[in-house]
């Protein structure tokens, strides 16, 4: 076969023409001279059609590039290169679109001017305006410290991140104070708040109770506010409690399952919530010491305070030589116990 324009014998492409003449004279993109785009002067997020999105400059330009250029369905395997040289709110950028057409490389170069706009995104002109759809209310039957309320603070931040890096970029916290002995979170979803209120119930226990309130009307229909009411258990992680004339120590705090080391063997076990209605709390952590292993049989093993020197004999909750010249041991009633060689104190 012969190329109807250039007379060379070969394959032909396309209307009789060989590929080299089909593409000398065609133009397999075109778009405007002229960009808008959108960008938040808080957050620094960008605009794309009616979401904003937490993304590179680059990303977001390309984005806008294959909305309003139009590239030829015939190129394959489109790349999309720019160099933009910043002028106050205004670029001047090179374009460049490249594909494949039947095994020839097309690059098309283009002169655009990007206008960077800013404005104030829909999530921040929310949250400058106190916007809440929820609050977790944190509340324990005792008065909570500030350590503890240090912790729980940390943990549901901590969980405001985790969910807004996943992609929920709606979520914030708007405001927060201490209430009651406890805290107040206000937050901006009413979904993610509650996601937030069960992990705090994992992780510390107790029990969720949610309400809500009529806060007016939206596009024809009620708006609520909803209230996730967290009451935390009376013990926590890290406390001993004695529970039918026994001791113990709560390892861990899974929702409604306590983890504990029986202090008598040093087994675990695991309680579930409700049965622990009639423990009575001990202590934590400043009930352990640290004291001089003297000596030890199979049975039992014999130490010594460091500061009053006073000796004690403990049982050995199992038959097996320590090794060591310092044990934890924590005094539990008119008992002493052997704390666990592993066991992450510092709860």
């Amino acid at each position: 076969m012969f190329c109807v324009e250039c007379g060379t014998e070969g394959e032909i492409y396309k209307n009789g023409v060989c590929i080299n003449c089909y593409i000398k004279d065609k133009t397999f993109t075109k778009g405007p001279l002229i960009l808008d785009i959108f960008s938040c002067s808080n957050c620094s997020s960008y605009k794309y059609k009616n979401t904003w999105i937490d993304e590179s400059f680059e990303n977001t330009l390309e984005r806008h590039i294959r909305d309003n250029f139009q590239i030829s369905n015939e190129l394959k395997n489109t790349k999309i290169k720019t160099y933009c040289d910043e002028k106050d709110k205004n670029l001047s950028c090179k374009l460049i679109i490249s594909g494949n057409l039947n095994n020839h490389q097309i690059e098309e170069e283009h002169t655009l001017q990007v206008r960077l706009k800013t404005v104030v995104c829909d999530v921040c002109s929310k949250q400058f305006g106190g916007y809440y759809e929820a609050i977790l209310q944190i509340r324990a039957d005792k008065k909570l410290f500030k350590n503890e309320l240090k912790k729980i603070k940390g943990y549901v931040e901590n969980s405001v991140s985790e969910l807004h890096t996943k992609g929920n970029r709606g979520l914030f916290i708007t405001d927060f104070g201490e209430e009651s002995g406890g805290i107040d979170f206000y937050l901006s979803e009413k979904g993610p708040a509650y996601t937030i209120a069960k992990k705090v119930q994992e992780k510390y226990g107790g029990e969720i109770k949610q309400s809500s309130s009529n806060i007016g009307m939206r596009d024809s229909r009620q708006i609520y506010r909803m209230a996730f009411l967290v009451r935390l258990p009376p013990y926590k992680s890290g406390n001993f409690f004695l529970f039918n004339k026994s001791y113990y120590y709560i390892t861990q705090i899974n929702g409604s399952k306590i983890h504990v080391i029986d202090m008598n063997n040093l087994n675990s076990l695991i309680f579930d919530e409700k049965q622990l209605q009639n423990l009575k709390i001990l202590g934590g952590k400043e009930l352990i010491k640290e004291m001089i292993l003297v000596s030890q049989s199979n049975d039992e093993l014999q130490v010594m305070d460091t500061k009053s020197y006073q000796t004690y004999e403990i049982k050995k909750p199992m038959r097996k030589n320590i090794q060591s010249d310092m044990v934890k041991v924590v005094n539990l009633g008119d008992r002493f116990f052997l704390m666990p060689e592993k066991i992450i104190i510092d709860k």
